[in-house]
């Protein structure tokens, strides 16, 4: 019973705090090894079966997880910022939906609530420009 609630717990993890489909993977596992322990009543190789299913499970599921680039998507260049960004600081903008933290190449400092250029990525921090007015 108790790797049953565990693999239900696990699986309902992953749709509230997505891992990449870790939890999932455990949870499968544990739903499997819930129903091998009808048979199988040695916890010490119950949890070995789970741990071999988990590992393969998590192997086999990370191709459904999106390839991660370093390279930014060719149609989404512009994000808007969300607070000012001064030259050669950091601050936050609003790119494809989420909150990244940014690096202004500009000259000048950049007000919240602008369009800005996407030139690249340094890990998790986008560099960004202002909009220049002729393209816009």
């Amino acid at each position: 019973m108790i790797w049953l609630i565990a693999g239900v717990i696990l699986c309902l993890m992953e749709v509230m705090l997505p891992t990449a489909f870790v939890e999932l993977a455990l949870g499968i596992a544990a739903l499997i090894v819930a129903g091998l322990a009808l048979f199988i009543p040695q916890l010490g190789v119950q949890v070995a079966i789970w741990m071999v299913l988990s590992v393969v499970f998590s192997i086999a599921m990370r191709n459904l997880t999106p390839k991660r680039t370093a390279r930014l998507l060719e149609d989404a260049r512009e994000a808007r910022t969300l607070t000012e960004i001064l030259p050669g600081q950091t601050g936050r903008v609003l790119y494809e939906g989420n909150s990244w933290q940014a690096f202004s190449e500009a000259d000048h400092a950049i007000a919240p609530n602008q369009m800005v250029v996407v030139l690249g990525r340094r890990g998790t921090t986008l560099i960004i420009s202002s909009v220049p007015l002729l393209e816009r």
